[in-house]
């Protein structure tokens, strides 16, 4: 699609409308960083809280005065007067201009349901009442943002006094205009067509604010701009209200690459940083990551069918629609019992191994994997165990050590359980015994192993085991079921995952145990 080379104001609420969602607070230094963040990244306006309705976002607004920022508005948020108040007698509306800010956000009623249900007034009072706090607020020298929530389904029931809402918020001063599918409820298609209406009518003034209930939150924002809209609202990652708002991660890159749109202003890293923003944000939100979410999620350009991974080696754009690289993230060639010659190759090749698809090795390496994830181990997100495994195929593997035998018992008193490993190594021609106490069966296993291995290989003084994995893979040939353990380390900036699998599960992760120091001191030369 090609388009009009014009900017785009992109209008973040995450810092707002964000943490509605479940399970998502920020303290007041997170929201802080996070400003700080979206600034440095070039979004034009932030939404940094509602003043009336918490401590937190009142106290944040004046914080924020103490930092320089480089190019971002800070808007505050609120809604329209209450019907028995006059607007200088509006508690919400006096803590917007106490804010001391450039712009405010106002919402305000376009469905006449919430008028007459919701908030209990009159159709005209409801206009009195945007008209009126639109007014105090620009008297009082602030640019308006209005929202029009709900105006979706209001247009669709109530068309006249819809638009009716609009044309009194642009009398009183609004300088935009913010179409809200507050519901989430409206498809694209006929969102397009009403957002169009209303761009015809009153130009270059249209915003909009989509929420996810349908699923479609990204794609109505979008139509929306080709329909006319000059800005657009959303969050980091979509968080929100119920499923989420429109996610601003997915709706940049496709305005500035795929729609030819400018949505960032004097940004640092440009689209790059936009992998790290949306990590910042789960970290702030203590979410987990969605590693299938378009342009930033860890799967979002990895590979795993053999046709898939040997296309896009060849040709990038055989399977990729855009290069990983532009939004900061990166490609990934999974390696897995569907894969091909093309995936162990670049693999190979991104270990230093310099191997071509056709070597005999290759194909013995695949044919191993595809042997092993029958039994119950898995390669795709454990490479350390696969490098291992193209260099026994190579023949270039030397076993640093030998573990000959180990034992762990846990016991428990009251609250306080310990468990206890005694393992017997051969190291160098040399047989060492250690005991470690760990807190759990595999801590005392991961101890007892670093410590018998540390005074010949005191460099893995480096590495951290970070996290622990357990899955069902199947069942045996009896009827035990067999474990699958991933074990991911991190040592030297560098991070690896090793894999184990057996029915017992503690043999099952002294295996990948040892997969993992023995990838550390294979791939630093010890």
């Amino acid at each position: 699609m090609v388009a009009k080379s014009r900017f785009i104001e992109i209008y973040d609420t995450t810092l707002r409308d964000g943490t509605q969602g479940m399970g998502v607070s920020f303290s007041l230094q997170d929201k802080i960083s996070l400003t700080l963040k979206l600034d440095e990244f070039g979004i034009p306006f932030i939404e940094g809280g509602w003043p009336s309705s918490n401590p937190k976002d009142e106290e944040y607004f004046k914080a924020i005065k103490d930092y320089h920022l480089r190019q971002a508005k800070i808007a505050a948020f609120g809604s329209t007067r209450r019907k028995s108040l006059k607007p200088d007698e509006d508690e919400n509306l006096n803590a917007i201009i106490k804010c001391d800010v450039e712009y405010a956000t106002i919402f305000g009623k376009a469905w006449t349901l919430h008028v007459r249900e919701v908030l209990k007034a009159k159709l005209q009072e409801n206009l009195d009442m945007i008209y009126d706090s639109i007014s105090y607020l620009k008297n009082h020298g602030i640019k308006v943002i209005f929202d029009a929530e709900h105006f979706y389904d209001g247009y669709k029931e109530d068309p006249e006094y819809a638009v009716k809402v609009l044309e009194v918020a642009r009398e009183a001063g609004a300088e935009r205009l913010v179409l809200c599918d507050t519901n989430g409820g409206t498809l694209t298609h006929r969102f397009y067509e009403i957002t169009k209406r209303m761009c015809e009518k009153f130009g270059d003034c249209i915003g909009v604010h989509c929420h996810n209930d349908s699923g479609v939150a990204v794609a109505n924002s979008l139509m929306a701009v080709v329909a006319g809209a000059v800005q657009v609202q959303g969050t980091i990652n979509g968080i929100g209200e119920r499923c989420g708002n429109a996610d601003l991660c997915q709706i940049i890159p496709a305005l500035e690459i795929k729609m030819g749109y400018k949505a960032l202003r004097s940004s640092i890293n440009g689209l790059q940083g936009l992998k790290s923003i949306s990590t910042f944000v789960y970290d702030l939100a203590g979410i987990e990551p969605n590693p299938y979410q378009p342009y930033t999620g860890q799967h979002a350009f990895t590979h795993k069918a053999g046709a898939h991974s040997d296309g896009v080696m060849k040709e990038p754009r055989a399977y990729e629609h855009i290069d990983p690289t532009v939004v900061g993230n990166e490609r990934f060639i999974a390696v897995s019992e569907l894969s091909g010659r093309a995936a162990i190759t670049y693999k190979a090749r991104k270990f230093g191994l310099n191997l071509d698809k056709n070597d005999a090795i290759i194909t013995k390496v695949l044919r191993t994997v595809k042997e092993l994830e029958a039994s119950g181990k898995r390669f795709e997100d454990a490479d350390g165990s696969l490098y291992l495994l193209i260099l026994k195929a190579l023949n270039k593997y030397k076993s640093h050590f030998e573990v000959l035998s180990w034992t762990v018992t846990s016991r428990a008193r009251k609250a306080d359980i310990k468990s206890i490993c005694t393992i017997k190594l051969k190291v160098k021609n040399r047989i060492v015994t250690s005991v470690a106490e760990g807190i759990g069966p595999v801590h005392a296993q991961d101890l007892a192993l670093v410590k018998a291995l540390k005074p010949e290989y005191p460099m893995l003084e480096n590495v951290q085991l970070i996290n622990y994995k357990v899955s069902i893979a199947g069942r045996s040939m009896g009827t035990a079921s067999i474990v699958r353990v991933l074990v991911e380390f991190r040592g030297d900036n560098e991070y690896w995952s090793t894999t184990g699998a057996s029915a017992n599960i503690l043999e099952a992760s002294m295996e990948a145990l040892i997969d993992g120091y023995e990838y550390y001191l294979h791939r630093h030369g010890a």
